[in-house]
């Protein structure tokens, strides 16, 4: 289940890439699957290996261009352990809203971030996120919670003012190109089991919607596909900002 659009990205085969906050992995399994070098970013260990050892398996299996290459690497958002201008394309997929000083993580992507690349940052769209934290105080309070609601203004502010220095002056200024709504589908279900408890599984409603869901991505029937196009600028669970990194002068 992807939420970046990669070829609004800009994703090109032999692009050096960052996944920051990979996660189990999903969106650097694809930009592998393009032939990008990927780097797998993530603070929990565990997830990267689980990532690592997919990677082996898809190369294994032919399922990569010649000559990609993939690896992971643990650490802190707010220290990316990589030099200025190290990427081509860099991911930022659900990530920030469960960081306390995002601005200093979002200063790090730019920082290694080439001159003319580009930058994808997801987060939870601003309506579904606040009818869920009004539906249940469990979801955004358990350890590693969100703990923030962006709008739209708000996380571009954040982006396109990353490149200036503390003392205000400017620096690399990022450009906003765009953004997108998706996972329409998929804001219903975090409502439901909002409403019934966000660890109870098993309740009726909640069970059928994820079987709902299941059916949609294992199997992607057009009615459902329909169905995403048009809930997704309504209710898409994610938005997703895409910015360009200006050629250095």
């Amino acid at each position: 289940m992807l939420t970046v659009d990669f070829d609004r990205l800009g994703l090109q085969a032999g692009d050096r890439v960052l996944d920051m906050g990979a996660g189990a992995g999903r969106h650097s399994f694809e930009m592998y699957r393009r032939g990008a070098d990927v780097i797998a970013f993530d603070l929990d260990a565990d997830e990267l290996s689980g990532v690592k050892d997919l990677f082996v398996a898809m190369a294994e299996a032919g399922e990569v261009p010649a000559g990609a290459e993939a690896d992971v690497k643990q650490g802190d958002a707010l220290a990316l352990p990589f030099a200025d201008g190290e990427f081509d394309r860099i991911v930022a997929a659900e990530v920030l809203e469960h960081i306390h000083a995002d601005v200093d993580a979002i200063r790090e992507l730019v920082r290694v971030l080439r001159p003319g690349g580009t930058l994808a940052i997801s987060v939870p769209r601003w309506l579904p996120e606040v009818i869920n934290w009004k539906l249940s105080e469990d979801y955004h309070n358990a350890e590693g919670g969100h703990i923030r609601i962006y709008t739209d203004h708000e996380l571009i502010d954040k982006v396109t003012k990353a490149g200036r220095f503390n003392d205000g002056t400017p620096g690399d200024a990022m450009v906003f190109e765009g953004k997108d709504y998706t996972h329409g589908l998929h804001a219903p279900y975090w409502w439901i089991k909002c409403a019934v408890g966000v660890e109870n599984d098993e309740h009726p409603l909640a069970k059928a919607y994820h079987r709902l869901l299941v059916w949609e991505i294992m199997k992607q029937p057009t009615a459902l596909k329909w169905a995403g196009k048009v809930l997704d600028p309504m209710i898409g669970k994610s938005m997703v900002l895409y910015f360009r990194k200006p050629e250095a002068a």
